[in-house]
């Protein structure tokens, strides 16, 4: 009996919610040493001398150690199309290119002896001129690395097509999708031990590593470390615990990761490791920081002919992640929307700030968020309603699938459904009224109608994914997979699967994942891939084992395994015709145990038919005080279609927590520098990190269309409401002030920022 539409309570809660998560930083022995890093407090500067002497004389530090210590020298960047003159050592040689950025490292017994020992370390600066901007870094005055003669990293090249030429309208834009911070309630930690096999004789063999770690991707982690310390894999085991929140910036190993495993080594000691959040807000990658430049081109009736986007990523102080995410920007150009002709150009810089990296979509929300901003300004122009400029625009449920200008090889979509079940639910008609209602009473709030019609791609990759289901001689069953919870439910998601195939209750079937000696391979849990690909292959292996069970009930039934079939309802096997006599999961996996000495068990390693492309409409409501410019969003009403849904609990919570976060990114959410290099906004008192009270109720719309490109039809659900949220909100508070003459208005639409635009346009 499939269990696939079911609303299961999440099993993970009850211990969150009374007994509490078992993380990183509560797992570490009393004879751990801990790490406190000392950070550059200079944006941008040449290192003349490290003076560590003090600090390591002080009481209960046991070491204090920098980058010569360590033999750290500094490496290329891992991707090849970077530019491989921009180097970075784990802690830095000669030169540092961010606040925050790590220099050394102090090893003591307690953590407020290091927190006084890294006081004390003397670091002599010589400051050179800063690059705090993207306009700094394309002039390529000041290079971060004078060796590579360019602040560039990589990027896609302008092309020689005029896609404009056809339209008879154009409007074009220049704006931003500023910085951000992942903000996970758990910061970053890491607890590293090397210990010799049990298997050598005499412990004489070569230590192996076992670092704890607070990661979204447990087996990338591995890797990653055992390159850097340089072992092999084979000599590292990464074991991630509970995980407080990722949202994509817990990306494999950290150079603190890296320096703290090597300091273990050369202490033979236990280290741990645990951020502060000042510590987390400038060290950890930052997410979006990019800058546009639109143009798009169209009919007076609203047909759309051509679309031009350039973007400026900001890569921060080092190449990483983030420099690749215009790639994926270029692929979801479009959203949508069937243009016929599409220009993209990039360029990804180095500046003085901290690496950007993947966030909650990274490079899918900025794409649509360009793109939908994009349709609103050219509603604008030719006077109609945005929501009747994207209908003319959809790309038709028959054309799937389909291949986009850029490149996107889309699975189905419904666009048009979508867009009508959100004007419907909403009375869009009556909110116009309201809205032209208001306009003419000074006494009540501006009312403001945003639209966000979005697609993204999830599982960008197409990469695969482990799972494993073993039944034990009790009737029980543990599932294995290379999937890494950090708050979806995936304990609960995974049983529910297995126990529609196998009939074993979901209170019996245990979930785990996130030991690399335990689950040989695995993907981890990135890019809203983990329902498509963990849950397929935990499915496919839930199917293969009832196959293999059903030979052995055969044989306890005495009948022909054709003849044999397993209730899922029951748990019981039994032979066509004869339901009356049967045998259970406990009996058969005994036998299989009696005859094998193991658990009777399946394992698969599932291969989608490529990545999927959840899509959905997001329609925001919100109030602009005419005194204040105070934004109050009042209502959300979103129909996210991700394919067909297991659980819908989980599915709404996933939605509201993605909607919450593209809301607070519009309106109070950013990483701030300023002119030289200094972090503005490196605690909560200064981020505008949003609650409960920010925000109003969200309406959600189920909708289904399954994809062909996996078991389940499902699609991914992590990343969309972020992705359609943040352009709805963005619009919704220009679409306040538009009676007015405003076109735009900068993220974060701060009170400051929509009142001087009403004042600047009356």
């Amino acid at each position: 009996m499939s269990m696939i539409g079911t609303r299961v309570v999440r099993r993970e809660d009850p211990e969150l919610l009374t007994v509490g998560g078992s993380y990183v930083d509560d797992l570490a022995p009393a004879d751990a040493l801990h790490a406190t890093f000392v950070r550059s407090v200079m944006a941008n500067a040449d290192i003349t001398g490290v003076d560590t002497a003090e600090a390591a004389a002080m009481p209960g530090v046991v070491a204090v150690l920098t980058a010569a210590d360590l033999g750290l020298e500094p490496q290329p960047p891992s991707m090849p199309m970077f530019n491989q003159a921009m180097t970075r050592s784990w802690l830095a040689t000669d030169r540092v290119r961010y606040v925050g950025e790590l220099v050394a490292v102090v090893l003591s017994e307690t953590r407020e002896a290091g927190v006084d020992a890294a006081e004390a370390v003397v670091i002599d600066y010589e400051p050179l001129d800063v690059v705090a901007t993207t306009e700094q870094a394309l002039a390529d005055e000041t290079l971060l690395f004078p060796e590579a003669g360019t602040n560039t990293v990589t990027g896609f090249p302008p092309g020689d097509e005029d896609v404009l030429a056809d339209g008879e309208v154009t409007v074009e834009l220049s704006f931003r999708n500023h910085r951000l911070t992942a903000a996970p309630l758990e910061p970053r930690a890491a607890l590293a031990r090397w210990e010799r096999d049990a298997t050598d004789e005499g412990g004489s063999g070569e230590p192996r590593l076992t670092q704890w770690s607070s990661t979204q991707f447990p087996h990338t982690t591995r890797d990653s470390l055992a390159a850097a310390i340089g072992v092999d894999a084979d000599r590292v085991r990464v074991i991630t615990p509970d995980v407080g929140g990722g949202f994509g910036a817990k990306n494999g190993a950290y150079p603190e990761d890296i320096v703290v495993a090597l300091a273990a080594r050369r202490l033979d000691r236990p280290v741990r490791w645990c951020e502060t959040r000042s510590e987390n807000m400038v060290g950890m990658v930052h997410g979006r920081a990019q800058e546009y430049r639109a143009a798009l081109a169209g009919t007076r009736e609203g047909k759309i002919t051509g679309y031009q986007l350039h973007v400026v990523q900001d890569a921060g102080g080092y190449p990483a992640i983030g420099a690749v995410l215009p790639m994926l920007t270029r692929m979801m150009a479009s959203g949508v929307y069937d243009i016929p002709k599409v220009a993209f150009s990039s360029a990804s810089v180095v500046t003085n700030t901290a690496p950007v990296g993947a966030y909650r979509g990274a490079g899918r929300p900025e794409a649509t968020h360009a793109i939908e901003r994009m349709i609103d300004l050219f509603a604008t122009e030719i006077g109609l309603d945005p929501a009747e400029v994207r209908r003319r625009n959809f790309l038709a449920p028959e054309a799937f699938p389909l291949t986009t200008p850029t490149g996107a090889a889309m699975d189905t979509g419904e666009y048009a459904k979508a867009l009508d079940t959100v004007i419907e639910a909403a009375d869009y008609a009556g909110l116009r009224a309201e809205q032209e209602a208001r306009r003419s009473d000074p006494g009540r709030p501006l009312l403001g109608l945003g639209w966000s019609t979005y697609v993204e791609i999830t599982n960008p990759m197409s990469s695969p994914e482990y799972g494993s289901i073993q039944v034990r001689p009790d009737g029980s069953a543990l599932i294995l997979t290379g999937s890494s919870a950090h708050g979806q439910g995936h304990h609960t998601t995974f049983a529910q699967l297995a126990s529609g195939i196998t009939g074993i209750p979901i209170d019996r079937i245990e979930v785990r994942h996130g030991d690399t000696d335990e689950v040989p391979r695995g993907g981890g849990t990135g890019g809203s891939r983990s329902l498509q690909l963990g849950g397929s292959a935990v499915t496919q292996a839930s199917d293969a084992v009832v196959d293999e069970a059903r030979q052995i009930a055969a044989e306890l039934l005495e009948a022909n395994p054709d003849d044999v079939r397993l209730d899922p309802a029951t748990g019981s096997f039994s032979v066509v015709g004869t339901p009356a006599v049967s045998t259970g999961w406990s009996d058969v996996a005994s036998r299989h145990h009696e005859q094998s000495g193991g658990d009777l068990r399946a394992e698969v390693d599932f291969e989608p038919e490529g990545a999927t492309f959840p899509f959905g409409a997001h329609l925001s409501i919100v109030e602009v005080d005419r005194d204040t410019g105070a934004v109050t969003p009042v209502r959300h009403v979103a129909c996210d279609d991700a394919g067909v849904i297991v659980n819908p609990m989980i599915v709404d919570g996933q939605v509201h927590g993605g909607a919450a976060s593209g809301i607070a990114h519009v309106l109070m959410e950013e990483f701030a520098y300023d002119a030289d290099g200094n972090p503005q906004t490196a605690n909560f008192m200064d981020y505008g990190i949003a609650s409960a009270a920010e925000l109003p109720s969200f309406e959600r719309i189920p909708m289904e269309t399954p994809t062909p490109r996996n078991p389940l039809g499902a699609k991914g659900i992590g990343e969309s409401g972020s992705i359609g949220a943040a352009p709805a909100v963005h619009n919704a508070v220009v679409d306040a002030l538009s009676h007015l003459g405003v076109r735009h208005v900068e993220m974060p639409t701060t009170a400051q920022r929509v009142w001087r635009a009403m004042n600047d346009a009356s």
